[in-house]
């Protein structure tokens, strides 16, 4: 049967979607983007305090959330948490990897140990929950896989070693989950984030003393064809979209939502 484009092909109603760390911030973006287009959500976070935070957060803007504690390192606890939100919730059929951190730190004054948290929690982490939630994919036939990759996944910069080798891993983490799942009708993409303008990010932002932008503000403006930071909105619509059937035929990709930044050389300098 032909298939014909329709506008509904763009709603997650009835959809149950979980995104890992969605307290705040891009996580928290991304989650209510789901709930006004009509899915049930469902986040974690490592302590109580963050998810009541969140859950606060969500029922501001109206949005009925489930909350979870987990760590999303913890293999069983994930296996656990995955197995109450089927039985509480339902069968999760979109999985935001969100979860992460960065050490900005120079790589000859970065311990080992803080080397493997990044990759830990940026990498095996998307590993062990698309891991925990792909069986249950399968036997319904559908899923979506959203991991939340960066521009460091295609570019380095001065400090941010462990951060860029994670997001490049997580990159190719997509690349395989979708040629190993595409056969079983689920679809693995990626969405890398440019820079944002985020309360972590307000620091860089800030005018300084007299009255200029800070230097790294200067720096990305420079660097964005869009001359400005995005906005956690901006990955809103292409965030539902890798989420809803609009995107059914699309897997292994890694869609860039940075106002041109990968696409731009730079301005020549005069």
């Amino acid at each position: 049967m032909e298939k014909t484009f329709s506008l509904s092909q763009f709603s997650l109603d009835g959809k149950i979607a979980l995104i890992t760390g969605a307290s705040y911030g891009i996580g928290f973006s991304i989650a209510r983007s789901y709930a006004e287009a009509g899915a049930t959500i469902v986040f974690n976070d490592i302590k109580q305090e963050l998810v009541d935070k969140g859950l606060a957060l969500y029922e501001e803007y109206g949005i009925r959330a489930h909350g979870y504690v987990c760590d999303v390192t913890d293999e069983i606890g994930i296996k656990a948490m995955v197995k109450q939100i089927e039985s509480e919730v339902g069968t999760i059929d979109i999985l935001v990897n969100n979860a992460g951190i960065i050490n900005r730190c120079p790589m000859l004054e970065m311990e080992t140990s803080d080397f493997r948290k990044v990759i830990d929690i940026d990498l095996t982490a998307p590993f062990i929950v698309a891991k925990a939630v792909l069986p249950s994919m399968i036997e319904k036939g559908h899923g979506k896989i959203i991991n939340v990759c960066s521009m460091m996944s295609e570019l380095g910069r001065e400090t941010v070693a462990a951060y860029a080798a994670a997001k490049g891993g997580l990159k190719m983490l997509t690349k395989n989950i979708a040629s190993e799942f595409g056969g079983a009708n689920i679809q693995c993409n990626g969405i890398g984030p440019g820079y944002i303008a985020t309360p972590q990010t307000a620091p860089l932002r800030e005018l300084q003393a007299d009255g200029s932008r800070h230097p790294f503000d200067q720096f990305i403006i420079a660097k964005t064809p869009a001359a400005r930071w995005g906005v956690p909105e901006d990955l809103a619509g292409p965030a539902v979209f890798l989420a809803s059937e609009a995107s059914d035929f699309i897997n292994g990709h890694i869609l860039y939502v940075d106002g041109g930044i990968l696409a731009y050389i730079g301005k020549q300098p005069q």
